[in-house]
């Protein structure tokens, strides 16, 4: 079986592929960040305050799980209704922006609405896109 260049074998494209993957390692990291946070501070489970510099930490984290249950449905379904290489690039858009979203939220609350809003943007693409793709294909199938 001959397999296209931006098809695996079984019909699906490695770059949401990688983009799934990235999303999940960014997310461990995150997750690791706050059992060192949670040592740095000597804040002991089920704790979850006592330090701002812990608390911004832990937000991070919970943000981003909250962020990755829309992002990866909508990116598979952007990627199947629309196109995975479309769904990948606004994937990896949403993958900088919550590193951007760490990055600034770990120094201070209020310079974390930049990554944000890219992440935020990056949802409501691929979700409304997966909706019209969805929408369209629907059509095309009772016209």
């Amino acid at each position: 079986m001959e397999t296209d260049f931006f098809e695996g074998e079984l019909g699906m494209s490695p770059w949401p592929s990688l983009v799934t993957v990235s999303a999940l390692l960014i997310y461990l990291v995150l997750t690791i960040n706050v059992g060192r946070a949670r040592a740095k501070y000597k804040i002991l489970p089920p704790q979850m305050t006592g330090n701002p510099d812990f608390e911004r930490v832990i937000r991070v984290q919970q943000n981003t799980l909250e962020q990755i249950a829309i992002f990866l449905p909508s990116l598979w379904l952007f990627s199947e209704f629309i196109s995975p290489i479309w769904a990948s690039a606004i994937g990896t858009f949403w993958l900088v922006g919550r590193i951007v979203f760490a990055w600034g939220y770990y120094q201070a609350a209020e310079k974390r609405i930049v990554g944000f809003a890219i992440t935020s943007f990056a949802n409501l693409t691929l979700l409304g896109g997966a909706l019209i793709g969805i929408v369209l294909s629907l059509f095309k199938l009772f016209a």
